[in-house]
């Protein structure tokens, strides 16, 4: 150990008449482990949101969707066949998008109607876990090994999130009326569609907004009940091998296929929403380094009061040979030893907490009878958490960089100090 370390330790321990020094000296340490500790939980939160939505969006949804500028798509198999020998594509599913609203007794709920091929949707994307039933009862053959009533047992099938079968108070194999915005013609004027289905699954994705708004059918029967041809569908949905690369694709079937096909990647559809995610972790990772800013000032008064303290101590290392480089040592080797103490207990803590965040959250909810993120406030229900390794290098190397500038100035000033004015009057 060189001695400018031995004598920037000795100086961290205070003597009775220092101790002011060694309270402002915990309280540097104390802001420098809450900076840190801070930084890694809240970028850890970001982090997890941003997962835990790409994740939960790219399950209900499709990487890329193909439509045509002039509606409908009739020749969906043949641009099927096409898409999937493009690089990268994984699977291909046809699907029809509509709105409608659904009616049991006397609750009633708008939603998006959503149909969905049955042999090859589930390739496609996910609708999550599946609370009740199964996709496979879309179909009526399927329900064949199921004792239904005869009356219902015929019934086209429903998929319903289970938010929305508590609104509307419908379980699993009970019926339910659907309402098309399209209406009917009659001497009485336009009157709404309405047919019966049979809930044959209840789906729970995580994500409120889709539990409570989705309604999905077989491709067959959504087109009868919206009186569409046998051959026509709304586009198709495309799955990808790296979805960071869907942009590139989405343009290379745009090329392959041409006018009037358009395609559009997940980026594009949710541009906003991970847009204002990546903004809002900036805007919180540069208010949070104002913590360690005020720690690295602390640092900064700390040194220089010991500074003066040890003007005596300075003068006699002079007078015996010590230089100015070993005196800033000494005072730089003070100020770096601070900050890797709160750098290191606020990687500690921050780590701890960022791993056991959802364990703590529930802790929290138990204990004070409140949730943390209501389901129809927030998107996510659960506090998510991912801790990116990378960040938290950024964090410790930006930390003891900011420490080690706050340390320049008291080294510099003790460094130019003049043994003889020093000893003048001892």
């Amino acid at each position: 150990m060189s001695y400018e370390l031995h004598i920037g330790l000795r100086y961290l321990r205070a003597k009775r008449k220092q101790a002011f020094i060694s309270i402002i000296t915990i309280i540097s340490v104390g802001g420098i482990f809450l900076g840190v500790a801070a930084l890694i939980i809240v970028l850890a939160v970001m982090n997890g949101f941003e997962t835990e939505l790409r994740t939960k969006i790219l399950g209900i949804n499709s990487h890329i969707v193909l439509m045509k500028y002039n509606g409908g798509m009739r020749d969906y198999k043949e641009v099927m066949g096409d898409i999937e020998g493009v690089e990268g594509v994984v699977a291909s599913t046809p699907f029809i998008y509509s709105q409608a609203m659904l009616k049991k007794g006397q609750n009633v709920s708008g939603v998006v109607l959503r149909g969905l091929s049955i042999e090859s949707a589930l390739r496609v994307i996910s609708l999550g876990k599946m609370e009740k039933g199964s996709v496979d009862y879309l179909s009526p053959k399927a329900r064949s090994s199921i004792k239904l009533k005869a009356d219902i047992a015929g019934l086209p099938g429903i998929i319903i999130g289970k938010e929305l079968s508590r609104s509307l108070g419908v379980s699993l194999f009970e019926t339910m009326n659907v309402l098309s915005p399209m209406g009917v013609s009659t001497p009485m004027g336009m009157v709404p569609r309405m047919k019966k289905f049979l809930v044959v699954g209840i789906f729970d994705s995580g994500f409120y907004e889709y539990d409570s708004s989705l309604a999905f059918l077989s491709l067959k029967d959504c087109q009868k009940f919206l009186r569409m041809d046998d051959d026509l569908v709304t586009g198709i949905e495309i799955k990808v091998t790296d979805i960071y690369k869907a942009g590139v694709i989405a343009s290379e079937i745009e090329r392959k296929l041409g006018y009037p096909y358009w395609a559009r990647n997940w980026t594009q559809m949710n541009k906003n929403l991970f847009s204002a995610l990546k903004l809002e972790k900036r805007v919180m990772f540069i208010i949070l380094s104002l913590i360690v800013l005020v720690a690295a000032f602390n640092i900064i008064t700390t040194l220089i009061m010991v500074v003066m303290e040890k003007n005596r101590d300075i003068a006699i290392l002079k007078s015996m040979g010590a230089t100015a480089k070993s005196i800033m040592k000494i005072f730089m080797f003070q100020g770096l030893i601070i900050g890797a103490a709160g750098t290191i207990l606020g990687c500690i803590g921050g780590l701890f907490v960022a791993i056991n965040l959802e364990k703590i959250s529930v802790f929290v909810e138990k204990i004070f009878g409140f949730k943390i993120l209501p389901g129809d406030v927030y998107y996510l229900t659960e506090l998510p958490s991912q801790v990116n390794y990378g960040d938290v290098l950024i964090i410790v190397a930006g930390t003891m960089l900011i420490c080690f500038l706050s340390t320049i100035y008291p080294s510099l000033r003790a460094s130019r100090l003049d043994p003889s004015e020093a000893l003048r009057y001892e």
